[in-house]
């Protein structure tokens, strides 16, 4: 099942938190720039957050890995391929990378499995060089959960948001 909307909100209070930080990056209606994010800004969120480089012939590597994910990969994957994780870790993180790198816009979603949901979000950025790179925001949540300030439940099976940028 897909969901189109232009004023996409964020799934948890974290992803509207992240998405509003990224809109106010634009310059100039210009992808926003690595730098153009401020940590401070997203302290309480960094330990979820990702940032992945797309490399020459499509490779991608982790430039970032929050404290949390650690936690959910085993190990710290910064330097690290996305191929190097096992294959459940490496489906959930490629969620949505090849969609928002075609659109230039952010994509997020929700998947529920057996005893938790795996909220995702990921946004596009550019930095001086040109790199493509994808902020990625990624939330382990047992099932039924609330996980947003309207008291949605994680109960959303195999959804994915489109087109979610203002």
């Amino acid at each position: 099942m897909t969901e189109e909307s232009t004023g996409f909100p964020g799934l948890s209070e974290a992803q509207s938190e992240l998405l509003q930080h990224w809109r106010d990056g634009h310059v100039d209606g210009a992808l926003p720039m690595r730098e153009h994010l401020d940590p401070g800004a997203i302290r309480a969120h960094l330990s979820r957050i990702s940032m992945i480089e797309i490399c020459d012939h499509g490779r991608t590597r982790f430039r970032l890995v929050g404290s949390d994910l650690r936690r959910v990969f085993g190990k710290d994957m910064r330097g690290r391929r996305l191929s190097d994780l096992d294959q459940e870790s490496y489906e959930m993180w490629s969620l949505g990378l090849a969609s928002v790198l075609d659109r230039q816009r952010p994509i997020g979603g929700l998947i529920e499995r057996e005893t938790d949901c795996h909220i995702w979000l990921r946004l596009p950025l550019r930095d001086r060089e040109n790199q493509i790179l994808v902020l990625c925001h990624d939330d382990i949540v047992p099932n039924g959960r609330r996980i947003s300030k309207s008291d949605t439940e994680c109960s959303i099976s195999q959804t994915y948001l489109n087109n979610i940028a203002a």
